[in-house]
């Protein structure tokens, strides 16, 4: 995972952001707006951290309510970004217990918030840390529900690259990480 490492720090198991490294290599490439799609059980405060005064590479996360899980100070529905960056940056927190059906309805405005952006490029730091038999995720997604999630995220129709960011249902990890690819493949 890499989605808690900042500009200026580690944190939560991660060193290098790798979605971070992503958007920038892609911006470099001639991309002229990225957007980074987080989909992990937990906030990805490093690459809010990272884009947070920025309008060229628009944070939207969809994740466990930062009151009661980790990164616990950052991730919360009212950061919307600084400066030049105000607006570019979505939370969607959700409650503990959160199910396909809710968990599906966030990933929508998720995507029409992504659609609206208009980005040239995509990157998608894939967590499945969701998975309802993970020991440390409190929502209730099944393996069922991951090959939907790649095909919600294919209808973006929008060139794009995943980062596999949490998951520690050691079991499920592969199964549930290749659902979201199949789903999106397939769509």
């Amino acid at each position: 995972p890499g989605h808690h490492a900042s500009r200026r720090a580690m944190g939560g198991y991660c060193f290098l952001n790798n979605a971070a490294v992503a958007a920038e290599w892609l911006r470099a490439q001639g991309a002229a707006r990225v957007s980074v799609l987080d989909v992990d059980y937990h906030h990805g405060n490093g690459t809010q951290d990272i884009f947070y005064d920025r309008a060229d590479v628009q944070t939207v996360s969809v994740h466990a309510d930062p009151m009661v899980e980790y990164p616990y100070f950052l991730g919360h529905a009212d950061e919307r970004g600084r400066g030049a960056g105000e607006g570019f940056n979505l939370n969607l927190p959700l409650p503990m217990g959160t199910d396909y059906a809710s968990w599906a309805e966030a990933l929508d405005i998720a995507c029409d918030a992504v659609t609206a952006f208009a980005p040239d490029a995509l990157v998608v730091s894939l967590g499945v840390d969701t998975f309802q038999g993970d020991p440390i995720s409190r929502f209730r997604l099944e393996t069922v529900d991951y090959p939907p999630i790649g095909a919600r995220i294919a209808r973006l129709r929008r060139p794009t690259l995943f980062v596999l960011e949490g998951g520690y249902a050691v079991e499920a990890i592969g199964v549930n990480a290749v659902g979201v690819l199949t789903g999106f493949e397939d769509a």
